[in-house]
């Protein structure tokens, strides 16, 4: 049964997604920190976990779910719809759906979920990918009338003019706060060209960044993965009481509070599965 409903956004669109709307001519979604001051039900696309929600999700209904991240720290009391498939990127479960239900996706819309795919993806570089992931894409950039590969790079590039950023702003931008075991961890990512000239203009500020965050709210450990999109290596800043465990985590030494992670381009299966495992265990 169709609903109607509202697409909204749980925080302000970044670089990459603003040169998507830009590009396909389309709005941003309106930002909620909260829900249930408007609506009774709400359906959870590319997440699950109640600290990645809104701060109220305990006072509405969670009508349904799709998503490809782990499930955690996530309950109801009543049962409900819930898609979550091992896919790289929760865009390419949509366009299964679309499918499914026989309906075609306008132009504007397969942009869309093709520059989710190629975000999620790294353009299909990250380990995450799935055959699925590739032939969504390749449908997705034929619906949105687009070059696959000369779009996705213009895309990432997008997402890696920081110049103007803030450090506060380079750190949350993309990231999340997961609970693991005891402990409350929150890992960014940034997408950049050029690791050492990041590090070199702001990892003092961003260091100082996550220490207000962690005095602010209590985080054990708070990481920011610099991910070069041209050479498919990752640096981490790492900054907490915790760091240890992420040492162990990744049988790495940190050194002022940096890592060089080789080959890493992916938190969702490269950062938190280990790390999960190290502070569930200990």
């Amino acid at each position: 049964m169709s609903q109607d409903a509202e697409p909204v956004a749980l925080g302000k669109v970044n670089l990459e997604t603003q040169f998507a709307l830009d590009y396909f001519n389309l709005e941003a979604p309106r930002v909620i920190e909260t829900a249930a001051d408007e609506v009774d039900n709400v359906f959870l696309v590319d997440h699950n976990e109640a600290q990645q929600s809104v701060a109220d999700i305990d006072q509405v209904t969670v009508l349904g779910v799709v998503d490809h991240h782990r499930i955690a720290n996530f309950k109801t009391s009543d049962p409900l719809y819930y898609r979550a498939e091992p896919v790289g990127s929760t865009a390419t479960i949509l366009s299964k759906i679309y499918k499914e239900q026989g309906i075609e996706i306008p132009k504007s819309i397969a942009g869309l979920m093709l520059s989710a795919v190629i975000s999620d993806t790294l353009l299909l570089k990250s380990p995450t990918t799935t055959g699925e992931d590739y032939r969504a894409a390749e449908e997705l950039a034929e619906l949105a009338e687009v070059s696959l590969d000369d779009y996705g790079l213009e895309l990432l590039k997008a997402g890696t003019n920081i110049s103007s950023k803030t450090a506060k702003e380079i750190l949350n931008d993309d990231a999340k706060s997961f609970t693991m075991g005891k402990d409350k961890v929150r890992i960014g990512q940034v997408n950049v060209v050029d690791i050492d000239g990041l590090l070199a203009a702001k990892k003092d500020e961003l260091i100082q960044a996550m220490r207000d965050q962690i005095q602010e709210d209590d985080y054990s450990l708070v990481v920011l993965m610099i991910t070069d999109i041209i050479e498919n290596n990752s640096v981490a800043i790492v900054e907490g009481t915790a760091y240890r465990k992420f040492e162990m985590a990744f049988s790495k030494p940190i050194q002022m509070n940096t890592v060089e992670l080789e080959g890493f381009v992916s938190r969702k299966k490269q950062l938190v599965p280990p790390l999960t495992e190290i502070f569930t265990r200990s």
